[in-house]
């Protein structure tokens, strides 16, 4: 049986030791937390369409920096493989435009909020091995 794949990006955005999370405010997975980002649209590369879906959610500009992981995990009405990258605000305050909160995180409160199941396999990824890049 062929399951639908939804490939998106997350940008893990990161303010010297903080991290940037987003909560949803629609869908099955209202008031999860996630990291920000969305689909990538036909001709786009994963960068792309990080950038673009960063401007159109939060109205930030970013730079997508190193690529973290991809994550691929089978939800109940799709297969979903991730792209996430390291990211860095440009210019912008983040405005929330489609989520109804947003915090930012150290490695001590990652584990505060509820996940949604394919950002936590990130989040439980950077506890793991990838915290060490971050600068605390």
């Amino acid at each position: 049986m062929d399951r639908k794949v939804v490939r998106v990006v997350a940008a893990v955005i990161r303010d010297g030791s903080r991290i940037f999370a987003t909560q949803r405010g629609y869908g099955n997975y209202k008031d999860w937390w996630e990291f920000p980002g969305g689909k990538i649209e036909a001709g786009e590369t994963p960068e792309q369409a990080l950038k673009r879906e960063i401007e159109e959610e939060l109205d930030t500009e970013i730079k997508v920096g190193d690529f973290i992981d991809t994550v691929e995990y089978d939800y109940p009405e799709f297969h979903l493989s991730m792209d996430c990258f390291w990211c860095e605000i440009v210019e912008g305050n983040l405005d929330l435009k489609e989520h109804e909160a947003a915090k930012w995180l150290t490695k001590d409160e990652l584990n505060s909020v509820k996940w949604l199941p394919a950002d936590k396999i990130v989040v439980d990824k950077m506890n793991k091995d990838i915290w060490k890049t971050i600068n605390n």
